[in-house]
């Protein structure tokens, strides 16, 4: 579901030129699960090679991490651990929206109509514990860093932030905030384009980045009140939040009073949320403990034997890691000059 801060944050347009010698601490599971929605056939199925197995998610890190590298990011991937226990009534939801989507799309299918099938294909999207390990596999071919956190992924990403070791947070959810993430940066794994639902164009997609003190000295907020407009609005930890109150009328509140405990208006409601737990989530998160984030030399020979075993192109693939060797070693070049 994720946290819908939209209405109340500070979204500053970028280009990935910004991130040049910066690292960044993606959100994984996000980006995956951003990779098997988008990168699909024209009916809407997932890429796969010949024995069937799906490859949308190696065909968006081939991509992505190329680019990046060349553009002399430096990439961290954050993978999620176990979930807290207050998450399971947003992970069953989320079961059951697939379990409909898949029925539907059966339905679409049979009708013929190729448009909503694809629609309801997307909605189907689960992350496989394969997945995983070969994402992981592919990325230490590149030389780049993952890591395991023990709980949300996220969090993680968001402490590395406020440690100084990544520069920012990627992700598509705004929960990076509540988290601590210093900065956020959203459509930083994106392709570039998005197609608009139910017509047949595209629509530019550029990176958005989100410094949390914008946000907190824009409304006059501490963090914890961010949260606790957070809790209002409704999280993954809390979905339905608190009836009737949005991103502007929580800020409000927030600002009138301490924090949920002193709002009149919301004590009934309040009581049937957990929301000291949610806050202790948020505030003091379960997060890897991280000493040294070391980045490795890139394995072309070895990227391109992975991805051929796995049915892709050996012309193109072998195009984007050329690409991708030839743009390092001139920027290398150009370094070398200055000293």
């Amino acid at each position: 579901m994720g946290l819908n801060l939209k209405d109340i944050v500070v979204r500053e347009k970028t280009s990935l030129e910004v991130f040049n010698g910066k690292i960044v601490a993606i959100d994984a599971y996000n980006s995956l699960y951003q990779f098997l929605t988008t990168i699909r056939g024209s009916d809407g199925q997932l890429l796969s090679d010949l024995n069937d197995q799906i490859t949308s998610h190696l065909s968006g890190l081939l991509h992505r991490n190329a680019n990046f590298l060349s553009m002399g990011i430096k990439p961290v991937w954050i993978f999620d651990g176990k979930p807290p226990s207050l998450k399971a009534a947003e992970i069953e939801r989320r079961k059951a929206s697939k379990m409909t989507a898949s029925i539907r799309y059966e339905q679409a299918r049979l009708e013929g109509d190729v448009e909503l099938a694809k629609k309801y294909a997307q909605q189907t999207t689960v992350i496989q514990d394969s997945m995983i390990k070969e994402s992981k596999e592919l990325l230490d071919l590149f030389g780049i860093p993952t890591i395991q956190a023990p709980s949300e992924g996220e969090a993680t990403a968001a402490h590395l932030t406020t440690t100084g070791q990544a520069w920012a947070s990627a992700s598509q959810d705004y929960d990076s905030v509540l988290f601590g993430a210093q900065r956020l940066v959203r459509n930083f794994t994106s392709g570039g384009r998005r197609k608009i639902p139910n017509q047949n164009y595209y629509i530019t997609v550029e990176p958005e980045l989100i410094h949390l003190t914008s946000i907190l000295e824009s409304h006059g907020i501490s963090r914890e009140q961010l949260v606790d407009v957070g809790i209002m609005i409704g999280t993954d930890f809390n979905p339905s939040g608190i009836p009737r109150i949005g991103p502007k009328t929580a800020i409000k509140m927030i600002k009138k009073h301490a924090g949920l405990e002193d709002i009149p208006r919301i004590q009934d409601d309040l009581a049937d949320i957990p929301y000291q737990e949610i806050r202790r989530i948020f505030l003091e998160p379960d997060v890897a403990d991280v000493k040294d984030i070391t980045f490795g030399s890139i394995r072309y020979e070895e990227i391109l034997k992975y991805m051929t075993e796995r049915s892709f192109a050996e012309t193109r693939t072998l195009q984007t890691l050329n690409r991708m060797k030839k743009t390092i070693s001139k920027k290398s070049e150009t370094l070398d000059k200055w000293f």
